[in-house]
């Protein structure tokens, strides 16, 4: 008899947990190469603001010294430094762009389902794209945050850490199915990572609101192989995750075709949600590689800032 419930709950230590996913993730982001944001430092030259990290203006993250030059504030000469070298010395701050890649994987319950078709659950799966995308974002100097972490978004090892060690306590705490309805910076990027089986208005509802301010937006829904084909024969008990509901089934197949009808009902309703707002929407099965919906991902992260605009879909 199948039966559909989370899979127990790892005994690891939440800082074991965070460790480990963060290895996961450099290990998959390392395939990618980082020379895929190249297109997006060439748009630069042309169209100043969309892309400014890894230089000098305003802002709050220290940079490099340099020698002074004529023309230089005499505030940000750092004389303590200067003290200790041949030469004065001005402290540079990186330019801190508007943009930030803002990234959400659903912590929520459902979201640790894991089949016979799989070696992963969902949630890990998502933390892990999730993760992966910051690792490569990091190291082309992006700013990136956990949309609705308490921590403020970077692009520094201890960024990377942090959004690790608040996934993993999400994950013990058991998480929401949606991402918060939390305003974003004009121009940024959100990464919408989960399963997305909620009712569609409720979907529409948060998505729209983060995709104001002209937020460049990605959803992807994670679904287990059996979510996607619903392999059961016979007989079969179906337990609700996230409730107490129960259904048994006779013949589980007889259900698969208006399951799988409503099933792509839901995922050409939230397609059409996407398109609409100018977001993209792909499916992703933890059945497959991460390696693809990565590489689709990030190259749409760089093609929205390099030419402004952004396919409806991958």
């Amino acid at each position: 008899m199948s039966v559909m419930t989370p899979a127990a709950p790892s005994p690891r230590s939440t800082h074991s947990q965070a460790f480990q996913l963060r290895r996961r993730a450099e290990g998959l982001a390392s395939a990618l190469p980082p020379m895929l944001v190249a297109a997006e430092r060439i748009a630069n030259a042309v169209i100043h603001g969309l892309h400014g990290r890894r230089r000098s203006g305003p802002g709050e993250d220290f940079w490099q010294y340099r020698p002074y030059s004529f023309g230089d504030a005499a505030q940000s000469i750092d004389w303590r430094k200067s003290a200790r070298s041949d030469r004065v010395l001005v402290r540079e701050n990186e330019w801190a762009a508007s943009h930030t890649i803002w990234l959400w994987a659903s912590q929520s319950p459902g979201m640790e389902f894991s089949s016979h078709l799989a070696q992963t659950s969902k949630r890990d799966r998502a933390v892990l794209l999730a993760l992966a995308l910051a690792v490569l974002a990091a190291k082309a100097g992006e700013r990136v945050g956990a949309l609705g972490s308490p921590h403020r978004p970077g692009h520094t090892g201890t960024t990377l850490n942090r959004m690790a060690q608040w996934y993993a306590a999400e994950a013990a705490s058991g998480g929401a199915s949606l991402p918060p309805e939390t305003p974003l910076p004009r121009y940024s990027a959100a990464v919408l990572i989960g399963d997305f089986l909620e009712p569609l208005d409720r979907i529409a509802k948060c998505i729209t609101a983060l995709a104001a301010n002209d937020v460049a937006g990605h959803v992807v829904q994670v679904l287990d192989p059996a979510e996607e084909t619903l392999p059961y024969q016979g007989r079969t008990e179906f337990l609700e995750i996230e409730g107490a509901r129960r259904l048994m089934a006779g013949r589980a197949e007889s259900l698969r075709e208006r399951y799988q009808a409503r099933l792509k009902e839901q995922r050409e309703g939230l397609r059409d949600l996407a398109r609409r707002l100018g977001w993209s929407f792909t499916v992703h099965s933890t059945g497959r590689p991460p390696q693809q919906v990565l590489l689709a991902i990030y190259g749409l992260l760089v093609a929205r800032r390099a030419y402004g605009g952004l396919a409806a879909g991958v």
